[in-house]
């Protein structure tokens, strides 16, 4: 019977490439990852670094070719490390024999990248050193120890990543706030992390606010802002209307911050959704300086609402606010004779240019448009005392405010009380305990019942609020104006709340304060 003699594998019988016997060494590199940007984390990612070198060099056999390195990167995917990426290009280009790294979970945390890398570097005969759980690739248990450790490692992943989920939501929970820093205009971060006014900034952002108060429109304030040459907050020479309109619609000019607007749906991709009520969110008022009063953000918030919640909007003063008395239907522009002397620009019921059967209210001029503001406005700056007496007692709305204060209190408590005893049954759950699933279904419809009526109170206490500010602004305006000499685009922006148009050629003016005339066309 032939004797057979075993000659196991040496990772050390590497032939020159000019295929003599002579052994020549091995090339090795290092692989190093810390997932964190802490201070502590980076330094020990500067140990790595100096350990990988110090441990490769020291060997006779090998030769140091380079420490590949990623910095502050989670290694659940290995799409954005770089380091990694390079290292492992290096090496199916021949360039490398033998990979060090730490352990399976530096390597990676997400199984299939795992293995998917290390069966090509086996293809093109590179090995990988896992030194924690001394596992050599070329071993014939290793892929199965790295298949192993990988699932190990990427389950310890989606741990970490639900406990700094559940940390996030608990911190929420508690009004704790963190705000990403980069293209925030208006705030910078303070020394402990927190929202500090930048006071140039600041005046933009107050601008923005004022101009769409005016009546200006996100593309006509980018324009403005671009023509001022005022630069974005990345040092950009040109304003973009989404920018405007975010900016328009952000909580934390008003001082408050609503967190938990998106969440991760993958631990692995890192993949973010914006939240549309799949997951709680938090509503911290008061956290920081408010840039915009309160009053004028909730006023700005109404006028976005009533424009339909679009930053596409006309830009004319009379979009949106001229509108037929009898049908309710926006008036809209049109040029008669636009080639010739008598071209002129009226405005129209939209739906008259269906016919006198779907309405029968006629146009009107824009010019005399322009001049029954001027006159109207003349005859209230003549009688401004008391016009402003009367715009007083009407603006007196303190009682509503406090009464609809008091529901929302009570509302408020309502919730937290739903929602303690929400916590509380998903807490016997997880901990083993019997679900009581019909008193979770009732608590979350009680509480998606209050949270729609708590709604619906406070957005009426902004509408109060509104008015109330509106009508304020237009008082302390005719307190000091003069008689108009000419049609005034802002003055009708700022201060004229809708302009309604009858069969009959009345037209009815009616002011932020509440005041109203009646004319003829």
């Amino acid at each position: 019977m032939p004797q057979v003699t075993v000659i196991p594998a040496s990772r050390k019988s590497i032939l020159k490439s000019d295929g003599s016997s002579k052994i020549r060494k091995r090339r090795v590199a290092a692989y190093a990852r810390v997932s964190t940007d802490k201070d502590e984390q980076l330094t020990s990612y500067e140990r790595q670094v100096s350990h990988y070198e110090q441990y490769i060099k020291s060997r006779s056999d090998w030769e140091f070719v380079k420490v590949y390195t990623d910095e502050g990167i989670t290694g659940t995917n290995t799409k954005k490390r770089e380091g990694f990426k390079s290292m492992v290009e290096d090496a199916l280009a021949g360039k490398i024999d033998l990979i060090v790294t730490k352990s399976v979970s530096r390597f990676a945390r997400n199984t299939v990248d795992s293995i998917s890398t290390i069966r090509k570097l086996k293809e093109q005969k590179v090995e990988v050193f896992f030194e924690k759980e001394n596992i050599w690739t070329f071993d014939g248990k290793g892929e199965l120890l790295i298949t192993i450790m990988s699932s190990l490692a990427q389950e310890e992943s989606r741990s970490i990543s639900e406990n700094c989920t559940w940390g996030k939501r608990k911190c929420f929970a508690e009004g704790k706030v963190w705000v990403p820093f980069s293209g925030f205009l208006g705030y910078d971060r303070g020394p402990n992390g927190e929202l500090v006014v930048n006071p140039e900034q600041a005046k933009i952002v107050r601008k923005i606010f004022d101009l769409y108060l005016k009546g200006f429109l996100p593309t006509q304030i980018a324009k403005a802002l671009t023509k001022e040459g005022i630069p974005t907050v990345y040092g950009k020479k040109e304003w973009k209307p989404t920018v405007i309109f975010r900016i328009l619609k952000n909580e934390k000019y008003r001082g408050d911050a609503l967190l938990q607007k998106s969440y991760v749906t993958d631990f692995i991709t890192k993949k973010s959704k914006i939240n549309h009520g799949e997951i709680p969110q938090y509503y911290v008022e008061g956290n920081h300086e408010a840039i915009v009063d309160p009053e004028v953000f909730d006023q700005v918030q109404a006028m976005i609402k009533r424009r339909g919640g679009s930053h596409r909007y006309s830009d004319h003063c009379f979009s949106g606010v001229v509108v037929c008395g009898e049908c309710g239907s926006g008036y809209s522009p049109y040029v008669w004779h636009p080639t010739d002397k008598y071209r002129k620009r009226v405005w129209q019921c939209y739906n008259r240019y269906y016919g006198t059967k779907s309405c029968k209210t006629k146009h009107v001029d824009e010019k005399r448009l322009e001049a029954i503001f001027v006159e109207e406005m003349n005859k209230l700056i003549r009688k401004k005392k008391s016009v402003i007496l009367e715009s007083k007692k009407r603006g007196y709305i303190q009682p509503q405010l406090d009464e609809l204060d008091a529901e929302l209190d009570r509302l408020n408590e309502d919730l937290n009380k739903r929602s303690a005893e929400l916590d509380r049954l998903l807490q016997k759950s997880s901990k083993g305990a019997p679900q009581d699933t019909e008193r979770y279904i009732a608590l979350c419809e009680e509480y998606e019942k209050i949270q729609i009526e708590y709604n619906q109170i406070k957005d009426k206490r902004t509408d109060i609020s509104m008015e109330r500010y509106a009508g304020r602004k237009f008082r302390n305006y005719l307190a000091d104006a003069k008689p108009l000499k000419e049609f005034d685009d802002d003055l009708w922006r700022t201060y004229v709340k809708r302009c309604e148009v009858y069969a009959d050629v009345k037209i009815i003016l009616i002011f932020t304060d509440g005041t109203q005339v009646e004319t003829h066309k």
